[in-house]
């Protein structure tokens, strides 16, 4: 009975020994592929922050734009003449 319990015991825990050699061995690794990941820029990753800059571009030229055409509405009833002083 001994024997068996030792011989299981023995079984399980080499799995788990094996399991933390391959782990120990992986960690360098993935270490430098998490690395590698961090310093570098996919290209989904590129041309997402691409979109990004585009829109916010789009959108500063939007409000410079309605700012524009709002200065221009102001300077076009500043000098008209009003009905009145005809």
């Amino acid at each position: 009975m001994r024997f068996l319990l030792l011989l299981v015991t023995a079984a399980a825990l080499s799995g788990c020994l094996a399991r933390t050699a391959v782990g120990v061995v992986t960690l360098p690794v993935r270490a430098v592929g998490a690395v590698g990941d961090a310093m570098t820029t996919s290209q989904a990753e590129a041309d997402r922050n691409r979109g990004r800059r585009l829109r916010k571009e789009e959108a500063r030229q939007r409000r410079e734009a309605r700012r524009d055409a709002r200065e221009a509405r102001r300077a076009r009833a500043d000098t008209e003449i009003p009905p009145g002083d005809r």
